[in-house]
């Protein structure tokens, strides 16, 4: 499928960053358009990481750094707005002078039926950016799920929403037999259990019958991903061990950068341009964890008008021989009516 060319990347994905006040009813504004998917974590404390959509609805909170099944919380996200979302006094999204990040992406602001897969599925998707939000329902053997994104999914996200499941993370980089822990530290995984071995499609993904992602009668979310050229990638690399680290080219100004390696015990890292508005980029979240920011010389990296390049020799992103798999989306394309420039 050609995509659009997206001239505004932020028309599609952005991170916000805000400060909470304790009240209900905050509402965060400037995010620049209506969310569909939002994930939120406080920089200051040792909050989960809370994830909120428009498919499962207000008020449900899955957390990427634990098993726990899908909770409805009214204290939390209690509103998807024109510019932003609303919040109530939960510590967790909104305490009182407390600084979040929250990341945030556009799906379609409204769900649809996809009778694509075997299993018929509830999906938002928006195919201008190659994202979008599934729900199913399991049916504990072999099955396949309409995903909407009308370009094969590169990245595919998993969590069980009935009972405790871990994250289950399906990347192009790792193959349709291997799968990651996105609330764990460890090494890829071997398994046709969890993908049935098979490739994503154009128009849907394959599970296999691991109850983690399709266990008969149990729910489930699926955040699903596609390259789009100049504002998404979704790739991988080899670490060279070296202060003048690994450059992975993209195609674009990152502005939000999500990496695991795949063959080494390490967590996985988050950096975003409005928490670092300038190189380097030190300012480092974990979804696996619940600790504040954190900053470390041995954690910093640059971005770069056409991609990203290591400052640092640390195992986590540029270890010596380790293989890594990333998430990009662009502040700017390389290329078009709204070129990159360097930082």
């Amino acid at each position: 499928m050609a995509y659009t060319t997206i001239k505004k990347p932020s028309d599609y994905f952005n991170t916000k960053l805000y400060t909470g006040n304790g009240s209900n009813g905050n509402a965060i504004t400037g995010v620049g358009f209506q969310p569909d998917w939002v994930w939120i974590k406080d920089r200051d404390g040792t909050e989960q990481h809370a994830l909120f959509d428009v498919v499962r609805g207000v008020y449900n909170e899955l957390n990427t750094n634990a098993t726990q099944e899908d909770q409805e919380k009214t204290d939390t996200l209690i509103s998807f707005d024109s510019d932003g979302y609303s919040l109530n006094d939960r510590a967790l999204v909104n305490g009182s002078g407390v600084s979040y990040a929250s990341w945030n992406w556009l799906a379609s602001n409204t769900t649809a039926s996809n009778t694509d897969g075997s299993i018929t599925s509830t999906v938002s998707a928006n195919t201008t950016s190659g994202f979008s939000i599934v729900s199913y329902t399991g049916t504990g053997a072999n099955a396949t799920v309409g995903h909407s994104l009308g370009s094969v999914a590169k990245m595919i996200i998993v969590k069980r929403r009935d009972t405790t499941g871990r994250w289950q993370v399906y990347h192009n980089g790792l193959g349709a037999t291997k799968y990651l822990f996105l609330d764990g530290t460890e090494t890829e995984q071997t398994n046709s259990n969890r993908w049935n071995d098979t490739t994503p499609t154009s128009s849907v993904f394959s599970l296999g019958s691991s109850a983690e992602v399709n266990a008969s009668g149990g729910t489930y979310i699926a955040y699903c991903f596609a390259d789009v050229k100049g504002f998404s990638k979704f790739g991988s690399y080899t670490g060279n061990g070296n202060s003048d680290g690994t450059f992975v080219y993209t195609g674009f100004k990152p502005a939000f950068f999500l990496v695991k390696a795949i063959d080494s015990v390490q967590d996985w890292f988050i950096y975003d341009i409005k928490r670092d508005s300038y190189n380097v980029m030190q300012r480092r979240l974990r979804p696996a964890q619940t600790e504040a920011e954190n900053t470390n010389v041995a954690y910093y990296m640059d971005f770069l008008s056409n991609g990203f390049k290591f400052k640092a020799t640390n195992a986590g992103f540029n270890g010596s021989g380790v293989n890594y798999i990333y998430m990009a989306f662009a502040e700017e394309p390389l290329v078009g009516d709204n070129p990159a420039t360097a930082r």
